[in-house]
């Protein structure tokens, strides 16, 4: 961990440790120091330049959820010390809505929902980050349908000429990391797997993924085997038929005591112009950012993360459609 804090004992333990400080032992001066002055954070929601901002939402994150715990799953990364390193970082939050805020008037619900965040880190700091946190599930929770969260949000920031404007590859802003992960053979194998399903070669499921893998998607959706991964792929693409999937980064891991594993950070932008998970075609322009990981077995895929934001998504539709 050369340029790094001696007391980190490897790039894993650095994430979930300075995620800890930040967010449940209160250090979120600790920024200042952890994060780069002129950070962009991509989220699906917005796109954030600087650290100032960073710390301001922060700490408007923690006035409307006080008791917030960030709990790290895993840690699925990429580099060196001396050339900077790319963790995908899966975590499950906790946190009850105590507070007034983005969500609205304080409803006490109690929430658990999960995040992957990207970020890229040399020298003991973070200057570059991708973040998506579920929030179906987070609205969800709190009562909302997703869809009418984001006409209802569309309003609150001033209407459709002056609302923030979700995130597109238009209005991204470049930062420092250029790299796209590493070769290792699982990031390659998942993939392949997910590009064979976004071709329409949905017939790769059951021959690719365990029968009975498990699933975690988008709204806080558990599910198992072929056909819950069948379901869930097939509304999303049916969505958007003739939009373009890419594949952003792509990580592989072999590590002691953890089955392999993939982290994949991708795209799909296009038009709404199908039936599918999002309802009754529109033609509106809409950009996913998604973000998967995935460990493997003897009898292949067995567990499965997907997230992305499905309010982004509404938001984008809504702003077409009035």
């Amino acid at each position: 961990m050369k340029g790094f804090d001696p007391r980190w004992s490897d790039f894993p333990d650095y994430i979930i440790g300075i995620t800890k400080e930040i967010w449940e032992d209160r250090k979120i001066a600790t920024l200042h120091h952890y994060y780069s002055d002129d950070i962009v954070v991509r989220s699906p929601a917005s796109v954030v330049v600087g650290n100032k901002d960073v710390i301001g939402a922060t700490m408007a994150t923690l006035a409307e959820f006080p008791d917030r715990t960030l709990l790290g799953e895993d840690v699925i990364w990429s580099g060196t010390p001396e050339e900077g390193m790319l963790s995908s970082h899966r975590i499950i939050s906790t946190a009850t809505h105590l507070g007034d805020g983005v969500y609205g008037k304080a409803t006490g619900k109690k929430l658990q929902y999960r995040i992957i965040a990207d970020c890229h880190a040399i020298n003991n700091q973070i200057n570059d980050e991708w973040l998506i946190r579920d929030q179906g599930a987070i609205v969800r929770q709190m009562g909302w349908d997703p869809a009418a969260y984001a006409r209802d949000l569309i309003e609150r920031q001033g209407g459709p000429e002056d609302c923030v404007r979700p995130f597109t590859s238009a209005i991204d802003q470049p930062g420092p990391y250029k790299g796209k992960g590493n070769d290792n053979e699982w990031g390659a194998r998942y993939a392949d797997i997910l590009g064979r399903i976004m071709g329409a070669d949905m017939a790769a499921i059951e021959t690719e993924y365990d029968r009975a893998c498990q699933l975690a998607y988008p709204g806080g959706v558990n599910g198992y085997s072929w056909g819950d991964a069948d379901r869930f792929w097939m509304g999303l693409r049916a969505s958007f038929p003739s939009a373009t999937f890419r594949i952003e980064h792509q990580i592989g891991r072999d590590d002691p005591l953890m089955p392999p594993r993939a982290a994949l950070r991708w795209s799909l932008h296009g038009k709404h112009d199908g039936w599918g998970a999002f309802g009754e075609p529109t033609g509106a322009e809409v950009y996913v950012m998604g973000a998967a990981h995935a460990e493997f077995g003897p009898w292949g895929l067995r567990r499965e993360y997907v997230l992305f934001d499905e309010t982004s998504i509404w938001k984008q539709i809504a702003l077409k459609t009035g």
